[in-house]
């Protein structure tokens, strides 16, 4: 099997996810990495390339699209690791150079931007994966397959949580970068914890049941004084099937490391799915016993598909990262921009950003119900 030249904008020195998207491409063998503009600054690029021994660096990010796209071993997928603000431009320098895009979420900070990025990938005819890490956990894929084939009946309550406490403190004000772009909303957008890890959250939801929701009533509230984005988000959800749920998502939950749960309540059973305990499942029929199920166990082709290691030797969080960047490697040689039916792709994104602005929207309206397709 062939594998995909890739190239990388971001993720340079000091970056925490660009290394995290390296390690995930290398783990399946399914990428080779040989271009990037790793920095803004030329002399960080140039150290961080030589750093991790890149064969190609660049200073700007529009002449690495412009060279690449006219080299005959030119990189074929681009990914985006960069601050928010900067993912709508990159992407569509690539796009418009006929480059395939893997971009980290949100996909913009816009849904204005969204919509045009997913309207260019159509009109290119290009693959756009957007990485919704956790969907790619073998688990989240039974899930998936247990809702699709009506394990769980009529799905009636749907509840998930994304809770961390890494931003209790102003750490932004303390040179901490990671902190300090995701608080700017020059950077980040307007959405704070909401955009961060609150679209991570409406995602796997999504993903799980299949359901988005219609209407939703939400407050977005900033608890740090001088923050000037939200860290800490709840809402109520409604679905056209006349199911109910609930999202919350903060970064000031005291003692909460990366607690993304999720759990789906059915006619006939229901499930629930830990991203800290990412090889196990919880399902339960009405009035039955609780069952455990555990990576490396289970047959359904969709957790097979991305499981690596036998059962007791857990897979995690790279893994799972690593599921998301081999599904786009498996469209990009195949030459469809449809992707598969597990890959979260630009449409998840905007979906995404529809999430965002319906919430920002409920909120200022002091939790006005309100639209959300």
């Amino acid at each position: 099997m062939r594998r995909v030249r890739l190239g990388m904008v971001g993720g340079g020195e000091g970056a925490f996810i660009g290394a995290v998207h390296r390690m995930a491409a290398r783990l399946d063998d399914r990428y080779e990495l040989l271009a990037g503009a790793l920095s803004s600054d030329p002399q960080r690029a140039a150290a961080s390339a030589a750093a991790i021994g890149l064969p190609r660096s660049y200073d700007d990010y529009r002449e690495m699209a412009r060279v690449e796209a006219s080299r005959a071993d030119g990189i074929e997928a681009v990914a985006i690791v960069t601050p928010n603000h900067l993912h709508a431009p990159i992407a569509t320098a690539f796009l418009e150079a006929g480059i395939h895009v893997i971009c980290d979420k949100p996909l913009a900070v816009s849904l204005d931007e969204g919509e045009a990025l997913a309207k260019l990938a159509r009109d290119k005819n290009r693959v756009f994966a957007v990485t919704y890490t956790y969907t790619g956990y073998p688990l989240v894929r039974h899930a998936r397959a247990l809702v699709r084939n009506g394990a769980l009946g009529d799905i009636r309550v749907v509840q998930v949580e994304y809770a961390q406490d890494w931003l209790s403190m102003p750490v932004e004000t303390q040179a901490n970068r990671q902190a300090a772009w995701r608080t700017d909303p020059a950077l980040a957008g307007p959405a704070g914890c909401l955009g961060d890890i609150g679209t991570h959250a409406y995602q796997l939801a999504e993903y799980v049941t299949g359901m988005r929701p219609s209407q939703l009533s939400a407050e977005a509230t900033t608890f740090v004084p001088g923050r000037r984005v939200d860290d800490h988000v709840q809402a109520m959800l409604r679905y056209a099937n006349g199911a109910r749920g609930m999202l919350w998502a903060s970064q000031v939950a005291a003692g909460e490391e990366n607690a993304l749960r999720l759990r789906v309540y059915g006619t006939k059973a229901g499930l629930m799915f830990d991203q800290q305990a990412p090889n196990e499942l919880w399902f339960t029929p009405v009035g039955g016993a609780s069952e455990r199920i555990t990576r490396g166990r289970v047959q359904s082709p969709e957790a097979l598909r991305a499981t690596r290691v036998p059962a007791g030797h857990p897979e995690g969080y790279i893994e799972a990262f690593a599921q998301v960047y081999a599904d786009a490697a498996g469209c990009i040689a195949l030459g469809t921009t449809q992707g598969d039916e597990w890959l979260t792709t630009v449409e998840d994104g905007v979906a995404g950003l529809r999430f965002v602005e319906a919430v920002l929207r409920s909120s200022a309206g002091d939790g006005e119900w309100v639209g959300v397709e």
